[in-house]
């Protein structure tokens, strides 16, 4: 009997001990990877790589998903946060809602796909608070974290292209906080590599060394236009930049033997219409032909125009945010069919938007752009 005693105890000790050693299970089975793990359409359309300069972020662009929470990184990349039961899960970056639902090992799962190029994953919730295309801002509350095991926590992952990467190379897990860096997100196979680009491979400006990632008036570096200066494209992040019209077609390009100021882009009646950049609105009524007419102004003396909206969202004054929408398409003025006619100035005269859009990619352009002392802009096309 002491025997039998004794080789129970002993079973239940290895049982113990085995537990206590086994690896924490997976966020997710293999059949919900292929609902979590998906590619991100576009993303490398343009080229096998981008960029993302977390150094430009400011706070307000930016957020932990669970501030008050305790991160370690687990397995397979993923970030186990702990907090108290029912504390607000927030979005880190603003973006799309790609996915939202119940899975049988990960719990409620929400993914979120970002302006910047990236997707962020949020598991172990007890209740999701947005739905499938919706779209969230930074530090939106968008679940309720969920318990285990006597314990609120959320599990946290950030995926390239479907590709699961490395938290810890884009976030410092004891404070919170975006490592102040360029990472390179280049495309491999199945695979995305994550590098940190040296300040010394970004192009140098005559006036400063920073690079610009943005078009935001309020967050300009340095600029003197009795200089040149160079602004890479590739580096303007996806945060601060937007097609304006997704999902149109060109229907009368700039220029011709009409001298078209702009390019006509056409996708239906009451469409919204996006802010191509960060800026401040300086128009907003109707004016002649243009009906009803929204000019928006960026840094380094560029603006945008936008005319014949149904209606004008945005008055005189209000500052945008790329991708927010300032206006529904139409046929004011002398329009004859409802369309955006798109304008991009610099100095206040016209430029081809394609010299900054790609219209068949929806994308910008991967260029460098010399702001000319002379008030030229010239192109250096980037190789892929």
């Amino acid at each position: 009997m002491k025997i039998r005693l004794f080789r129970y105890s002993l079973t239940v000790l290895l049982l113990l001990l085995l537990f206590s050693f086994t690896p924490a299970r997976k966020m997710f089975s293999v059949a919900e990877r292929t609902q979590v793990n998906v590619l991100t359409p576009h993303l490398f359309e343009h080229g096998n790589s981008f960029k993302i300069n977390f150094s430009s972020y400011r706070p307000d662009d930016y957020s932990f998903p669970l501030p008050v929470g305790k991160a370690r990184l687990s397995e397979s990349s993923v970030v186990e946060i702990n907090t108290l039961k029912g504390d607000a899960v927030k979005a880190m970056f603003g973006g799309i809602v790609r996915l939202s639902r119940k899975m049988p090992a990960g719990g409620n799962t929400i993914v979120i796909r970002h302006t910047n190029g990236l997707e962020t994953v949020y598991g172990n919730l007890a209740q999701n608070l947005v739905k499938v295309g919706e779209t969230v801002s930074v530090g939106q509350t968008i679940a309720i974290v969920g318990e285990s095991g006597g314990k609120g926590y959320c599990n946290f992952a950030l995926m390239a292209n479907g590709a699961r990467i490395n938290p810890e190379t884009i976030l410092n897990l004891s404070n919170h906080q975006l490592r102040k860096q360029v990472l390179l997100f280049k495309k491999n196979g199945h695979y995305v590599e994550v590098s940190v680009v040296p300040a010394s491979n970004s192009p140098v400006t005559s006036t400063s060394a920073q690079c610009p990632t943005t078009l935001d008036p309020d967050n300009a570096v340095d600029y003197d236009k009795n200089h040149d200066f160079k602004i890479d494209l590739g580096l303007i992040e996806k945060l601060h930049w937007a097609y304006p019209l997704p999902g149109s077609h060109v229907i009368s390009p700039y220029g011709g033997h009409r001298h078209h100021p702009g390019v006509d882009i056409k996708t239906c009646l009451n469409d919204r219409i996006l802010a191509a950049f960060d800026g401040v609105v300086t128009r907003s009524c109707r004016y002649f032909g243009y009906g009803n007419c929204i000019v928006l102004r960026h840094a380094y003396n560029f603006e945008t125009l936008y005319s014949h909206q149904s209606k004008n969202l945005v008055h005189v004054g209000d500052k945008v945010k790329a991708g927010q929408v300032i206006g529904l398409t139409g046929r004011t003025g002398l329009a004859t069919t409802a369309h955006l006619h798109f304008e991009v100035h610099f100095r206040g005269h016209h430029i081809n938007p394609a010299v900054i859009f790609d219209h068949a990619h929806k994308c910008l352009q991967q260029c460098i752009l010399t702001l000319c002392s002379n008030g030229r802009i010239k192109v250096e096309k980037q190789k892929p």
